[in-house]
C-alpha cells in the first residue's frame, strides 16, 4: 500500500490521477449537457445530432487532456511510440478506417440519420451512425416492397471508402417509378393512354410541383439534365400485345402505397371501359397432337 501511495506521489502518478479526474469531469459534464438538450431542442433529428456533437467534443477533449498531461513523458518515448503506432495502425486498420468514415459521414453529405440508403446490397433507413458502425432498419429481403422487415443491420463505416453508397433520400428525396400494363392489340390505345394519364395526375396532385422544386435545386447544384418529373404514359407493342408504361415520381417511402392505389384505379378503368380495354396475356395455340 505504501508503494502505491509513493507511486502516486511521483510525477507519473500525479499525471495519471489528473487524467482520471479530468475524464470523470468530462463524462459528468457530457451527461449533464445531454440531459438538458431535450429541454431546449424539440426536433428529434436535431436532438440526435446535438448528442452526437457532445460525444465528439468529449472524446476530443479527453485526447487533448491526455496529450497535454503526458507531453513531457511522450517526448522521451518517440521512437517506441512510433514503432508501436505502426504496429497498432496495421492491426487496427479496419477500426481506424471505420472511425475515419465516422468523421467523414458527420462532415459530408453521404447520408444522415433518417435517410434511406443501400450499403453493400443492404437497403434500409439509417437509425444511428456510431463511431465504428452505422445501424440500418432493414427493408425488403423476404418482405416484398420497401417495408421494414424488423431486422437491424450494422455496417462498418469503412464501407463508404470501398463501395458505392446509394442514397434514396438525399438532395432529391423522390424516385421515378413505373408500372407496365399489357393490353390486347385491338384495344383503343389512345383511350387507354388518356385514362391512365388521368390516374397518374390524380395520384400525383401537387406532389409534381414539390418534386419539380427539388429537381430545380438538383440542376443548380449538379451537372445533370433537366429531367421530366411530371407523369406520362408511353407505349410499345409487338405481335402479342401493346404495353403501356405509366411513369411517375413518388416519395421514397410511399412507393408501395402509391403503386397499390394506381393498380386499383387501372383495374377499375379497364373493367368500366365497355370492352375498349382488355388485359393481354400469353396464349398458346396447339396445331397438332402427337400420335399415340
Amino acid at each position: 500500500m505504501e508503494e502505491i501511495i509513493k507511486f502516486f506521489k511521483t510525477p507519473l502518478g500525479i499525471n495519471i490521477i489528473t487524467v482520471v479526474i479530468a475524464i470523470i469531469g468530462i463524462v459528468i459534464i457530457s451527461k449533464f449537457i445531454k440531459r438538458i438538450i431535450p429541454k431546449h431542442i424539440a426536433d428529434t433529428s436535431s436532438k440526435y445530432r446535438a448528442r452526437k456533437l457532445v460525444n465528439i467534443i468529449g472524446y476530443v477533449t479527453a485526447i487533448v487532456v491526455i496529450l497535454v498531461v503526458f507531453s513531457s513523458q511522450l517526448s522521451a518515448l518517440n521512437v517506441v511510440l512510433g514503432v508501436a503506432g505502426a504496429g497498432v495502425a496495421f492491426a487496427f486498420q479496419e477500426v481506424i478506417a471505420s472511425f475515419a468514415g465516422y468523421l467523414v459521414l458527420h462532415s459530408s453529405s453521404f447520408f444522415k440519420v433518417g435517410d434511406r440508403v443501400m450499403l453493400g446490397g443492404i437497403k434500409g433507413d439509417v437509425i444511428d451512425i456510431g463511431l465504428l458502425r452505422t445501424s440500418l432498419m432493414e427493408t425488403g429481403d423476404w418482405i416484398n416492397g420497401d417495408r421494414y422487415n424488423g431486422r437491424i443491420t450494422k455496417v462498418a463505416n469503412s464501407f463508404i471508402f470501398k463501395a458505392p453508397v446509394h442514397n434514396y433520400s438525399g438532395d432529391f428525396p423522390f424516385l421515378w417509378d413505373e408500372i407496365h400494363i399489357p393490353i390486347k392489340t385491338h384495344c383503343d390505345y389512345v383511350y387507354a393512354k388518356e385514362k391512365f394519364l388521368d390516374i397518374l395526375m390524380e395520384a400525383q396532385g401537387d406532389f409534381v410541383q414539390v418534386a419539380q422544386e427539388h429537381w430545380d435545386n438538383m440542376t443548380a447544384k449538379y451537372l445533370v439534365e433537366n429531367a421530366r418529373v411530371d407523369p406520362f404514359v408511353f407505349m410499345r407493342f409487338d405481335e402479342n400485345w401493346i404495353t403501356l408504361t405509366l411513369r411517375y415520381v413518388v416519395h421514397y417511402n410511399k412507393r408501395g402505397g402509391t403503386k397499390d392505389w394506381i393498380y386499383e384505379q387501372v383495374l377499375s378503368t379497364i373493367r368500366n371501359s365497355d370492352g375498349k380495354l382488355e388485359v393481354a396475356s400469353a396464349a398458346f395455340e396447339i396445331t397438332a397432337f402427337p400420335n399415340k
